[in-house]
């Protein structure tokens, strides 16, 4: 018989609410065992960020951890509390923070952030061991690197830096929010393949929140679902994914891409409902098919199916086994369509010390009416550089870049008012490029305004239109971006854009950190925009799935150059360059954890399992 494991830590009945006495997550408790990765899913509002504070004693502004206990090994916390330990924050559990460009301090160096972190701690700080942190989560260590400052790091580098941070104090328990978001997939899995070795190599317990089913059912030994600030399923992430007994975890499978083939998502009909808006009944019971009269006026309790697996349900056994993923065509669906954007020959680089680096080198690609052209690459491999040339955000070296037939201006400021709207930039980070000072009604009214001249009344009827189709309430719209999730934020980046009436939308990582039900709403939107009015997109992102579900061609580049170009059946099914063929080995989905679980074995549920 094998040994239970260690909990490195309990939440038990963890309940966090505002000052008006609305419960933002209610009644959670989860067991962390040593050595072992919990992951916790669910959409933005689910409560997961604020689960993983709670263990940090950390309150955001207007909210307090009004009830229940945690145990960290001999430690027991009881809240409220009045004073959090100070020996437990940032020592004994660690937090690596989803958005690295805010949570990194930018007047502080590579090698003394790592310094400071250890001394504050009251550890010694001898540069060998700072090192040797950076080599684990695969970042350099030489001189040079180490006097770097965060702003001189790629994003892939700066959230490494962060988990680097998290190591820093040998914690007992890691809190991962969101870590991989817009990450490469191979920067990903090199990630991931070090939180893995360190979980049992250190016997660190993990906490992983992510949008990402894919990543986790790879990576976590056992999966909570959340959903409106509760846990609604919970057991071996073999088992959850492996037979959802909640509709709405069966929904989210069903909503996640994959880049096995090109098919298209199933988005979650509704929205998460805001906290003081959630339903007498169950919470899902206004989004879910299985939802009877009992639904709408009891609240179901965490029942357990097994000794493993709970569930929060009245009809659990009536969730039907997943749904095989629906092809999708994979032609332009627009009759004789004209091009919108034409790149010959960019060249693009960037000043250093020694004089100028070439990141983007002979780039050439044509955008149709109704295309979407993806663009993909590790970090680092020129990507992002060559949307801002686009844009005219970054001035590049040389070529030209033609919008309808017109060769336009380098420079965005050049530009005329009618070439701005046409071509719109989604950026990756949402809360730089979000004015924190604005409401989210004044922020996607600007373009409604200023760029096609739309009257007060017209743009505020508009404005809730795009609210919709972002799947956000309208108690958004007086909302600051400091009051948002990071996947809303992203929400409101698309619907600032689309405000625009855009031809061509230019997507940098847009959907890197949305939850699997808005990114399929957003790519099933984006997909009938490209059909119905012939937008055009650029598509800069890492994840093969999102490439599958939306893409016609795709352009791999490696260091600045583009190695192989194709359509994207061609590209995901036959690669012909290694490099691609690495991307596609790296890339997690769904169906590759169902392989090596053994989902797929021929059992007496591989009629129920076979089609995830």
């Amino acid at each position: 018989m094998t040994a239970a494991r260690t909990v490195a830590l309990s939440l038990d009945d963890i309940t966090v609410t505002t000052r008006s006495g609305d419960s933002i997550v209610q009644n959670v408790s989860i067991d962390i065992p040593a050595g072992s990765i919990v992951g916790i899913v669910g959409e933005s509002g689910a409560g997961k960020s604020t689960v993983a504070l709670s263990t940090l004693g950390y309150e955001q502004a207007g909210t307090a951890i009004s009830s229940g206990r945690m145990h960290l090994g001999d430690r027991e916390v009881t809240f409220p509390a009045k004073a959090f330990v100070s020996d437990i924050r940032g020592k004994r559990i660690a937090y690596v923070p989803q958005e690295p460009a805010v949570s990194l301090n930018p007047s502080t160096r590579v090698a003394a952030s790592l310094i400071s972190m250890r001394r504050l701690h009251g550890m010694d700080a001898d540069i060998s061991y700072i090192r040797q942190i950076l080599r684990s989560v695969h970042l350099p260590s030489d001189p040079g690197f180490l006097r770097r400052y965060p702003h001189q790091l790629s994003g892939g580098q700066q959230q490494r830096l962060c988990l680097a941070l998290g190591l820093a104090c040998e914690p007992e328990v890691l809190v991962l929010d969101e870590i991989t978001t817009g990450l490469d997939v191979v920067t990903q899995e090199a990630i991931l393949d070090e939180v893995r070795r360190l979980a049992t190599e250190r016997q660190i317990g993990v906490i992983y929140i992510t949008h990402d089913l894919a990543v986790v059912a790879e990576l976590a030994d056992r999966l909570v679902v959340m959903y409106a600030g509760e846990i609604v399923e919970s057991g071996p992430t073999s088992e959850v994914i492996r037979r959802p007994a909640h509709p709405y975890t069966k929904a989210l499978i069903e909503a996640a891409p994959s880049h096995r083939r090109p098919s298209r998502v199933r988005p979650l009909d509704g929205i998460v409902p805001a906290i003081d808006a959630r339903p007498s009944g169950c919470f899902f019971a206004p989004r879910c098919p299985l939802a009877t009269e009992i639904c709408r006026t009891e609240h179901p309790e965490l029942g357990d199916l097994s000794d493993k697996h709970s569930v929060r349900c009245f009809h659990t056994e009536k969730v039907e086994p997943v749904l095989e993923p629906q092809l999708r065509e994979t032609g332009i669906l627009v009759e004789d369509p004209k091009v919108l954007l034409a790149i010959d020959e960019l060249t693009a680089s960037h000043k250093t010390k020694n004089g100028r680096l070439t990141v983007a080198e002979s780039i050439s690609l044509q955008i149709t009416e109704g295309e979407c052209v993806a663009l993909v690459g590790e970090s680092g491999s020129g990507k992002t550089t060559i949307a801002r040339s686009i844009i005219g955000l970054h001035t590049f070296d040389s070529g030209t870049v033609s919008l309808g037939g017109e060769p336009i201006n380098p420079a965005v400021r050049s530009r005329t008012r009618d070439q701005r709207r046409r071509m719109q930039f989604i950026f990756q980070n949402p809360r730089g490029s979000l004015n924190p000072k604005q409401t989210i009604q004044e922020i996607v009214t600007r373009p409604l305004t200023q760029l096609r001249g739309l009257g007060r009344v017209d743009a505020e009827r508009e404005f809730f239109s795009l609210l919709d189709e972002v799947r956000l309430p309208t108690s958004t719209a007086g909302k600051l971006p400091r009051e948002l999730s990071g996947g809303e934020r992203q929400r409101i980046g698309i619907a600032r854009a689309l405000a625009a009436q855009p031809d061509l939308l230019i997507c940098d990582e847009v959907t890197s950190s949305l939850d699997v039900s808005v990114q399929a709403a957003v790519l099933e939107l984006l997909r009938e925009l490209g059909r119905d009015r012939g937008l055009g997109m650029l598509f800069i992102t890492h994840d093969l799935g999102v490439v599958a579900s939306i893409a016609h061609e795709v352009l791999v580049l490696l260091k600045g150059r583009i190695c192989e170009r194709g359509s994207v059946s061609d590209v995901l099914s036959k690669p012909s360059h290694d490099y691609t063929k690495s991307l596609l080995f790296s890339a997690p989905s769904l169906q590759r954890a169902a392989d090596r679980i053994g989902i797929l074995k021929g059992d007496e549920d591989e009629d129920r399992t076979r089609t995830i």
